[in-house]
Parts: C-alpha cells; sequence; structure tokens
C-alpha cells in the first residue's frame, strides 16, 4: 500500500500484521515484541563472495568524504555515521522486518527495552502494507485504561499522520515522558468515524503472570516470556500442585512472545522427555529439533486448556502448537499472530548491534509457524457486545468445556 491509498480496514479475525512491535517507551521490545533467541555474538571472518566487487562501495565511501558539500553550512561529516548509514542499508536490503541494525542512540533504547521498566503507553502494534494496527494494549497500562483496542487502525499521533512512515517514526511519535499527553487518532472497524484517544505516558513494567482459581479450575495468565518468567512460572505450578486440582488454563492471548529458552522450559514442564517442543529450520545449512527435558506430570494427569488469539506470538505460538499436537492441551480461541523466526543479537561495536534472522520455527509436525498463525482447536471468536459487557466468552467457554 503506498502512502496515497486510502486506509481500508481490515477483514474481521484476520491478524493485524506480520511485523509486530511492542510500544512501550515507544521504543521495540525484541524488535517490538519480537521472539528471538538471543545469541552472543560470534566471531565472524568475513571473506568476500566470489567474484563480488566491494570497489564501489569504498568509492561511494571515498567520494562522500571528498567532495559532499552539505546545503546546511554547520553540517559536519561523521565517518562513524557514514559506516553506520551502510550497514542499515545492507540490513534494509533483505526485506526482514525482523533484522534491525541499531546505531547508538537506538541500540541503548533497545537494551533498555529488555531491561522491563519503561515510560510510554504500553501496547504492541504492527504495521502491513503501511498501515499502523494495534494488536493489543497491556494489562492496567495508559493504553488500555484509555480503551484502544486491538484492531485499531492508527492514523495519526498527535495530529502527524503515520501513513507513508515507518514503524519506528511512528513508534518515536508515541514515545515520551511519563506524565505527558499523546493523543491517537485510530479507524475502529465498527465505527465510521475517526475516533481520537488521549493517553498520558507512565512507567510501565511489564508484568509477567497471574494466577486465580475459578472453582476447581486453575487459571495461570502469562503475559509474556521475558524476565523471571521461568522463575515465576515455576512458582505458578508450585501453587496449582498445592491447589489438589487437575484442570488447569494457561492463558496465552495478547502474549508477544519473549526469550526461546523460557518457552521451552514451560512446554517441557507438560512434554516427557525427549519429545519435539519446536524445529528450528536453517534453510541449506539444516534443521534443529529442540525437545523437552522432561514433565513434571504423568501423561494425563492435568486435563490442560490454553487461550490464544491474534495477540499470541512466537514464544506463545511454540508452546501451544506443541502441547497442542502432542495432544496434551486443547486450544481455544482465534487464529495466532503468526511470528515464526529467530532472531540473534550480535554486538557490531562498542555501542551498535545487530539483530538478525537466522532461522524460522516450525511446529513438531513442521507447520510453519510464520505462514498463517496456528489455528486453535476450538475456535471462539469475540463478539462485539463481549467488550460492551465485559464478557470474556473464550475464557467462559474453556471453563465450560473442562467441567462437562
Amino acid at each position: 500500500m503506498t502512502p496515497s491509498q486510502e486506509v481500508q480496514k481490515k477483514p474481521k479475525n484476520q491478524p493485524p500484521s506480520k511485523v509486530m512491535y511492542r510500544v512501550l517507551i515507544g521504543a521495540i521490545l525484541f524488535g517490538g515484541g519480537f521472539f528471538f533467541g538471543l545469541g552472543e555474538g560470534k566471531s565472524t571472518e568475513v571473506n568476500a563472495a566470489e567474484g563480488l566487487d566491494l570497489m564501489p562501495l569504498w568509492k561511494a565511501y571515498q567520494i562522500i568524504q571528498d567532495r559532499f558539500v552539505s546545503s546546511d553550512p554547520d553540517f559536519v561529516l561523521d565517518q562513524e555515521t557514514l559506516v553506520n548509514g551502510a550497514i542499515e542499508g545492507m540490513v534494509d536490503s533483505l526485506g526482514d522486518p525482523y533484522s534491525v541494525f541499531f546505531p547508538p542512540v537506538e541500540n541503548l533504547e533497545f537494551q533498555e527495552a529488555i531491561g522491563g521498566e519503561f515510560e510510554g503507553v504500553g501496547m504492541e502494534v504492527g504495521m502491513e502494507d503501511g498501515i499502523l494496527t494495534v494488536i493489543a494494549p497491556l494489562k492496567g497500562t495508559p493504553a488500555e485504561k484509555s480503551g484502544i483496542k486491538s484492531g485499531d487502525i492508527i492514523i495519526a499521533i498527535d495530529g502527524v499522520s503515520v501513513q507513508g512512515k515507518s514503524i519506528d517514526d511512528s513508534i518515536l511519535l508515541i514515545r515520551g515522558e511519563k506524565g505527558t499527553e499523546v493523543i491517537v487518532t485510530v479507524l475502529r472497524e465498527e465505527k465510521e468515524d475517526l475516533i481520537k484517544i488521549s493517553m498520558i505516558r507512565d512507567v510501565i513494567e511489564i508484568p509477567t503472570l497471574r494466577t486465580e482459581q475459578r472453582d476447581d479450575i486453575f487459571i495461570i495468565s502469562l503475559y509474556n516470556f521475558t524476565g523471571s518468567v521461568k522463575q515465576d512460572f515455576k512458582q505458578a505450578l508450585t501453587s496449582f500442585i498445592q491447589s489438589g486440582e487437575d484442570k488447569m488454563i494457561l492463558d496465552l492471548r495478547g502474549n508477544p512472545g519473549g526469550y526461546l529458552d523460557a518457552s521451552l522450559d514451560i512446554a517441557g514442564y507438560f512434554l516427557p522427555t525427549g519429545k519435539v517442543v519446536v524445529r528450528e529450520d536453517f534453510g541449506i545449512t539444516g534443521e534443529r529439533l529442540l525437545r523437552s527435558s522432561g514433565s513434571i506430570f504423568e501423561p494425563g494427569e492435568v486435563e490442560l486448556v490454553i487461550l490464544i488469539d491474534e495477540g499470541s506470538a512466537s514464544a506463545s505460538e511454540i508452546v501451544a502448537g506443541a502441547l497442542s499436537e502432542h495432544g496434551v492441551a486443547t486450544t481455544f480461541g482465534s487464529k495466532t499472530f503468526g511470528k515464526g523466526s529467530v532472531q540473534e543479537l550480535v554486538p557490531m561495536s562498542r555501542d551498535t548491534s545487530l539483530k538478525i534472522t537466522i532461522a524460522r520455527w516450525l511446529t513438531p509436525k513442521g507447520v510453519s509457524i510464520s505462514e498463517n498463525g496456528l489455528e486453535p482447536d476450538v475456535i471462539v471468536e469475540f463478539e462485539e457486545s463481549d467488550y460492551e459487557e465485559g464478557y470474556d466468552r473464550q475464557l467462559e467457554e474453556a471453563i465450560k468445556f473442562l467441567n462437562q
């Protein structure tokens, strides 16, 4: 979609984007909600490919150094900026939204983002064909309290149109200090007129999980796969075991992912030793099978339902796909987001880094997560009246299923 085209509403129940970003400080978290297996950044010797002439690159660099004159009399040519620009150009040429070069300022913001606390509005956004779309507001954040919804198409931020802007530029418009106001103009599917939504930026602490019990059903709402999630989930399972119940709902709706090893641990709690959790396809270099290290439950000991929706991505899709395909869980809800690629974070210099896609994920049965997302075993869609009445249809249907 070009900037001059009119914004079209998305079909109902269609995942809003294949490029997911989490706007917390307005900066990106894991490429904006990205889920990537963090590598340590292996040292790589770079050899010129046979027949590749790098002379034009150096010639362009030298011409700029020797001849460029800016219209700004105060402009100072910076060599580091030139090199960073060349790297950014190479990465952009891949056409992969998940591969990103972080120059110094962006790199610092990214490192702060994965620390777990932010100043912003707290929502996930995505972009497809030039359309900036809300994937989900985070629990208890200014975005959620403002009434912004999944599927809202963002038209403008503080009166500045986002059509034609990159997602990074749009995020910069949303980012700001605690206590300041940002007004987001959105197009909502069921509304004819544009809606202006005011949000006051705040410190956003990313929650890990929440537990509750409904009659004889233990519910774990897992919000991400980052930070202390492995320890927190282990404690939640301990509480579940101590409750003496045998029915569980794992709610992964709106969970954009996190660390790969966290998804392996969490899925592994329910799978026998050696069961495939996820396949990593490295293209021409082959495939790697990542397996469970052993369940803490006997087969059939736990009746498990997993809730998923269009905001469930990456780690959430790995866990849901593995447990569903191995027959230890039934998935309820709507189709997942479809983010199934692996990124490695590689330091490039003291203050820059490169996040590069190195593989893609497949379910144990070889289904590509990125192609179309995952279909739930039982489809339960929200109705408009559910939002207005505060009725969680997906959760209630899951409870009925476990109680039948």
